[in-house]
C-alpha cells in the first residue's frame, strides 16, 4: 500500500550513491537563505499587502516572520538527521510514507515554480519602471499579461529561461553569483531605510488598520492577516536552504544556523523597510467608485489605479516597483533609479533559489522512481540534473509570462504553507516513534513549536483569497491521478530496489 515509508537510513544510503558535491558551507548558506528570501515579497509585493492592511501590514510582515520561525525550527530537526536533497518531500515519505510524500512534492512544485514565475513578473515591473525613467517605454501588449490589458510579459518570460541557463552550468557558479546578488540586494534596503527614516509623518500610521485584522466585512483576504497570508510569499525560500542539505559541508550544524539567521536578518529589514514606505507615502487602499475596499490583482483595481495615475497621483498600493517608487516620490529620483537597478540584479537570484530548489525536489522524486528515472540524469560536464532543469525552466517562463504577480504569490503560498504543516506533523510522529535517533538539532520545546507551526500555517491558508485556496486541492486532485497512474507502479520502495 502507498503508506509504504522509506527509512531513514536507506534515503541517506541511496542519497550516497547517487550524491551531489558538498560544496556549501555556514556564510554560503546564510547567504543562500537571504538570498531567496529577500526579493519579491519586499521590493513588489509591499504594494499588494498595502492594499490589503494598510499601514497594519508591519503586523502583517511580523505575523508572517513568526509562522516561518517555527516551521524552520522544525525544518532544522529535520534537515540536520536526513542531510539530502528533497526537503519536506523527504522528510514525509521517512515518517508518513510514499502516498503523503507524493502529495507533500506535489505541492513543492507548486511552491517553488509558481514562485519563480511570480519573481519574474516582479523583475519585469522593475525593469520597464526602469526603462520608463530613462524615457524607453515598450508597448503594453509586451509587458503585461491579460489580466492588465497587455497580451504577454515577454521580459518576465526573457529572465525566467535566463537563469534557467546558468542553473545548468552549475552550483558552484550559481551560489558565488548569489553571493554578490545578495550584497546589492541588502545594499539597496539599507540605503532606502537610511533616505526614508528621517521623512517619516506620524499622520501616514493612520489609520492603522483601515480593514481591520481579518477584513472587518469586506472580503476574503482583507486585513492584517489576509495580508500575512499574502506576505508570507516575502519569506518563502528559507526551505531552499534546507534542500541545499545535500550539498553542504557538516549540515547537522550548518543547515540550523542557514535557516533561522536567513530569517532573522530579513525580518529585521522587512519591518524597516515597511515602515519606512509608510511613513514617506502612506500606504492606504485604493477605494472603488462606491468606497468598496478593492483586491489586489484585479481588473478593478488596474482600471481605478489607471484613473488615478493618468490624475497625476500614484499612491503606493498601486506601484509594481513600489521602493523605487517611494524613492522617487521623496525626490531622490536618481537613488530610487539605483533601487530599480537594483532590484533589476538582485531578484534574478531569487529566481535561481527557486529554481533551484525545484529541480532539485524533482531530481529526488525521480531518483525514488516516482517520476522518469531520466529525469535524473546528472549532465556529464556540468554535473547538474540537466533535463529536469530545462523542463522546470520553461514551464516558469510560460506562467510568468501570463498571470499576475500577487495571483501567483498566493497560489504558491498555498502550496508552501501546505508543506510546512507537514514538516511540523513528520516532527512530531518521529519523536515519538523513533525518540532515541541521533538529532544533531533538537527543535526546542517541540509539543509547542510544532503545534505552533501546524496552527500558524492553516490559520494563513484559511486568510488566502479563495481562488488560491482552491488551487491546492485541484493540484493535488492531479497530483493522485499522476501518482497512481506512474509512480505507484515504479516506486523504488514499493518494488524493492534500494
Amino acid at each position: 500500500m502507498s503508506w509504504r515509508i522509506k527509512p531513514l537510513d536507506a534515503i541517506i544510503a541511496s542519497a550516497e550513491k547517487k550524491a551531489l558535491t558538498r560544496s556549501l558551507g555556514a556564510v554560503q548558506l546564510t547567504l543562500l537563505g537571504v538570498g531567496a528570501i529577500i526579493g519579491t515579497g519586499i521590493f513588489v509585493l509591499t504594494s499588494e499587502a498595502a492594499q490589503k492592511a494598510g499601514p497594519g501590514m508591519m503586523w502583517s510582515f511580523v505575523i508572517a516572520a513568526a509562522v516561518c520561525a517555527v516551521a524552520a525550527l522544525c525544518y532544522s530537526e529535520l534537515a540536520s538527521m536526513v542531510p539530502v536533497s528533497g526537503s519536506a518531500y523527504t522528510y514525509t515519505y521517512s515518517v508518513m510514507g510514499e502516498l503523503l510524500a507524493w502529495i507533500v512534492g506535489w505541492a513543492l512544485i507548486l511552491e517553488y515554480a509558481v514562485a519563480a514565475s511570480a519573481v519574474s513578473v516582479g523583475w519585469s515591473g522593475y525593469f520597464i519602471g526602469l526603462l520608463n525613467s530613462w524615457g524607453i517605454s515598450l508597448p503594453l501588449a509586451m509587458t503585461a499579461g491579460p489580466y492588465a490589458g497587455g497580451l504577454v510579459n515577454l521580459p518576465a518570460a526573457a529572465i525566467a529561461l535566463l537563469i534557467t541557463g546558468l542553473l545548468l552550468i552549475g552550483t558552484t557558479e550559481s551560489a558565488r553569483v548569489n553571493a554578490i546578488l545578495v550584497a546589492i540586494k541588502v545594499t539597496a534596503l539599507t540605503v532606502f531605510i537610511v533616505l526614508t527614516l528621517p521623512v517619516l509623518k506620524g499622520e501616514n500610521f493612520t489609520p492603522f488598520m483601515p480593514n481591520g485584522w481579518m477584513g472587518a466585512g469586506h472580503g476574503a483576504g482583507l486585513g492584517v492577516v489576509g495580508a500575512a497570508a499574502s506576505i508570507f510569499f516575502a519569506y518563502v525560500g528559507f526551505d531552499a536552504v534546507s534542500t541545499a542539505a545535500e550539498e553542504t559541508k557538516d549540515p547537522q550544524k550548518n543547515v540550523p544556523i542557514g535557516l533561522i539567521g536567513s530569517l532573522l536578518i530579513c525580518t529585521v529589514f522587512y519591518i524597516l523597510v515597511a515602515a519606512g514606505a509608510i511613513g514617506a507615502l502612506g500606504a492606504q487602499p485604493v477605494l472603488g467608485v462606491n468606497g468598496e475596499v478593492l483586491h489586489a490583482g484585479t481588473s478593478a483595481m488596474a482600471a481605478q489605479c489607471q484613473t488615478l495615475v493618468a490624475a497625476g497621483t500614484e499612491p503606493l498600493v498601486c506601484s509594481k516597483e513600489a521602493l523605487a517608487h517611494v524613492l522617487r516620490s521623496i525626490g531622490h529620483e536618481r537613488v530610487g533609479d539605483m533601487i530599480g537597478v537594483a532590484a533589476f540584479l538582485a531578484l534574478p537570484s531569487v529566481i535561481l533559489i527557486m529554481l533551484f530548489g525545484q529541480t532539485r525536489i524533482f531530481f529526488v522524486m525521480a531518483r525514488d522512481g516516482l517520476l522518469p528515472e531520466f529525469l535524473a540524469k546528472i549532465h556529464p560536464k556540468w554535473k547538474t540534473p540537466h533535463i529536469v532543469t530545462m523542463i522546470t525552466g520553461v514551464a516558469v517562463a510560460f506562467f510568468a509570462a501570463f498571470l499576475p504577480v500577487g495571483k501567483l504569490a498566493d497560489i504558491s503560498n498555498s502550496g508552501t504553507l501546505f508543506a510546512f504543516f507537514m514538516v511540523a506533523l513528520s516532527v512530531m510522529i518521529l519523536r515519538k516513534r523513533d525518540p532515541h535517533r541521533h538529532r544533531p538539532f533538537k527543535t526546542p520545546l517541540i509539543w509547542v513549536v510544532a503545534p505552533l507551526a501546524m496552527f500558524g500555517t492553516l490559520g494563513l491558508y484559511l486568510n488566502l483569497p479563495t481562488d488560491a485556496k482552491l488551487v491546492l486541492p485541484l493540484w493535488a486532485a492531479i497530483g493522485l491521478a499522476v501518482y497512481f497512474l506512474y509512480g505507484y507502479r515504479k516506486s523504488h520502495v514499493g518494488r524493492g530496489i534500494e
